[in-house]
């Protein structure tokens, strides 16, 4: 599975490699990019946290892909099926550094990913995590078809941080597919 690679027409989706730590890093420290996604994180407890997507891809044969821009090589951050244990549901998700907002990338990435969850992994759904502040995530979430279906809750440690629980069937994606 580590030649797991997805192509777009300006990304690379594929599993997360050592060398992205750098960019990781980047984001986890940005507070302005972290703020809907846990905050800030010191460079130690980055690398702590950067160790989930691959440890994710060992045991459950899925997680956050790194998005790479194609003509550069650039990490610009990452996104892709997501399912911790109590979360809310089967999450296609992403996040990316500030300098890659704005360019359109978090659509590209999330359509490939939420094709490759409906086709690979045999979802039924897909749903989005989003912040009920997150007005860039929401709009998103809206050109990729989904909807906002409920207020949810994330487990612990973040139990007390609001989300909007958005999302769509496979059906759905299918029949409107951007």
């Amino acid at each position: 599975m580590t030649d797991l690679q997805i192509e777009t027409e300006r990304l690379v989706l594929r599993l997360p490699r050592i060398e992205d730590f750098e960019g990781y890093a980047e984001l986890m420290g940005d507070e302005v990019a972290t703020r809907y996604i846990g905050g800030r994180l010191p460079r130690p407890a980055a690398w702590r946290k950067f160790l989930q997507m691959p440890g994710a891809w060992a045991l459950q044969g899925f997680a956050m892909f790194s998005i790479v821009d194609r003509a550069s090589g650039e990490w610009l951050g990452q996104a892709g099926p997501w399912r911790p244990e109590g979360w809310p549901g089967n999450e296609v998700g992403w996040s990316l550094r500030r300098a890659a907002w704005g360019r359109g990338y978090a659509h590209e990435a999330a359509v490939a990913a939420i094709d490759w969850a409906f086709d690979r992994l045999g979802w039924a759904e897909v749903i989005h995590c989003i912040d009920p502040d997150n007005a860039a995530s929401q709009k998103l979430a809206e050109r990729l078809g989904s909807r906002r279906l409920r207020a949810g809750r994330l487990p612990a440690p973040f139990e007390e941080v609001p989300v909007d629980v958005w999302g769509q069937t496979r059906e759905q994606w299918r029949a409107q597919r951007p």
